[in-house]
């Protein structure tokens, strides 16, 4: 078990239970899994740019990044179907646990003028979706070899059923939220 899931075993389930009223352990939300998204859109007309997005989302996350394609073909934005422009991963389990741990204490103290996540983020079901707009917060990330800067969508998938049992569970992981 990594840190931060004994930190949610015995820090945030007797708090989220006794805030909810819950009865039962299985009623308590949990992050699912955690989804990192890179559309890449100029990937159309350069397929090194795809290569050098899904490096930076394997190296950030650990674990190999997917490409995503196009599923209709745009002539205006000159995509045809099949053709690859973006990349996400999906992690799950301790890979999952280490990466919001490096999230919150490492990554979000380096973004310039941080004052706490979007609370708008929620979807109506518990899961919250930010985003960030250049990859070099994270420390995975040599800056030297960065050509270009690159947005990524990262979305936390909960249990939760109503988006204040999602806030709850993820300001008590440590997720800092603006005032």
């Amino acid at each position: 078990m990594t840190n931060m899931q004994l930190f949610y075993n015995e820090k945030v389930v007797p708090e989220l239970m006794e805030r909810f009223g819950y009865k039962n352990v299985m009623q308590i939300p949990r992050l699912e899994k955690i989804v990192i998204n890179m559309g890449v859109g100029d990937a159309a007309q350069n397929r090194k740019i795809l290569d050098e997005a899904v490096e930076t989302l394997s190296a950030i996350s650990g674990q190999k990044a997917v490409v995503t394609t196009a599923k209709k073909a745009i002539s205006n934005f000159k995509l045809r179907e099949g053709l690859g422009i973006g990349c996400k991963v999906t992690l799950h389990g301790d890979n999952m646990w280490d990466f919001l741990y490096r999230f919150i204490n490492i990554s979000l103290p380096r973004v310039r003028d941080f004052r706490g996540l979007a609370r708008r983020g929620f979807d109506g079901r518990g899961n919250y979706t930010l985003g960030i707009k250049e990859q070099t917060i994270f420390v995975e990330i040599d800056i030297e070899k960065v050509t270009r800067t690159q947005g990524m969508d990262i979305t936390f998938v909960t249990s939760a059923k109503t988006d204040d049992e999602g806030r709850a569970l993820l300001e008590a992981l440590g997720l800092p939220y603006r005032k």
